[in-house]
């Protein structure tokens, strides 16, 4: 609970830090809203992970478009696109899924945050193919070694050693809220070729082209 409280708390602060940076448009000022959106989404990281480690169910599996919710997120990210130079592809959906639009929303926007933390320039793009919603990028990759592991808690793997901006939560919080949901979630990676995550509604009682 005291955990749960603090994270609610800082989120005061950093929305009155957002506000007195945006009121002068100067680089200084937006390199250190990029940060300070990198500790917001740190926070929201850890309330995600106090409600699941609490077993708090507060599912709401309903019918919803996807497209909507994709691109709520991407808007969420959009800055951190422009400020990166990262290019984003993405023509729409008119799938309509079974899901709980909240916590499919939380694994959208952590693959987005992955795919450009480890793309340091070309694409991030995102496809709906084959009852799947799939995420790829042009980045760094994951070596082959890692990929059994890397929806382990607190696992990093080699790109995790020699970047220490990744935590090795992320992809564990993905992976359990995919469970929650029903969704199978997987991973394919070339090193130095890049990265797709593919977020699969098959398994559902029904999915909606």
């Amino acid at each position: 609970e005291y955990y749960a409280a603090w994270v609610h708390q800082i989120k005061a602060p950093i929305a009155v830090m957002q506000l007195i940076l945006q009121a002068s448009d100067i680089q200084e000022n937006r390199e250190l809203l990029s940060e300070l959106f990198r500790i917001e989404q740190y926070a929201e990281m850890a309330l995600c992970y106090i409600r699941l480690e609490d077993d708090v169910s507060d599912l709401v599996f309903k019918e919803y478009p996807l497209d909507p919710i994709i691109r709520a997120s991407v808007r969420k990210y959009a800055a951190q696109f422009v400020h990166r130079h990262i290019r984003l592809e993405y023509q729409g959906t008119d799938a309509r899924v079974l899901t709980d639009e909240k916590w499919l929303s939380f694994v959208i926007e952590q693959l987005l945050s992955n795919a450009l933390k480890y793309t340091p320039s070309g694409t991030v793009a995102i496809i709906w193919e084959q009852g799947q919603l799939c995420i790829r990028d042009t980045g760094i990759g994951i070596a082959p070694e890692d990929l059994p592991r890397i929806f382990d808690r607190g696992y990093t793997g080699s790109t995790g050693r020699s970047d220490r901006r990744s935590s090795g939560v992320g992809l564990f919080l993905c992976k359990r809220i995919c469970k929650n949901l029903g969704h199978e979630i997987c991973v394919a990676s070339v090193p130095g070729k890049g990265t797709t995550v593919r977020l699969g509604f098959q398994n559902q009682d029904r999915v909606y082209e």
